[in-house]
């Protein structure tokens, strides 16, 4: 079987996207798009699959109400600011996780 997808085709989408892949995450991706060709080939072989009307929601029956808005009271900003180690004013300080 042939790959639908080629090393050049995965390093163009890339440099679109602004993102600079090595060769082992090229072919990684390659490797992705294999798996993926494969289980659409199997899904392909299902009797009658063209037949099949698609959903446009996974619950057929799906139905909801809206609930009307009620005012609770909220607690005061002050109660729950005691929980966090640092704040100024109203903002809470958290630790940078992106370098």
């Amino acid at each position: 079987m042939d790959s639908k997808f080629t090393s050049e085709m995965v390093d163009d989408y890339a440099d679109k996207l602004l993102i600079g892949l090595t060769r082992e995450e090229n072919q990684m991706v390659l490797d992705e798009f294999e798996i993926i060709d494969k289980n659409i080939d199997v899904i392909n072989e299902i009797p009658n699959i063209e037949e099949v009307e698609p959903m446009s929601w996974c619950l057929d029956d799906f139905s909801f109400e809206l609930r009307e808005d009620e005012v609770e009271e909220s607690t005061p900003i002050e109660d729950l600011l005691k929980n966090c180690d640092v704040y100024n004013d109203r903002e809470v300080e958290v630790p940078k996780v992106v370098e």
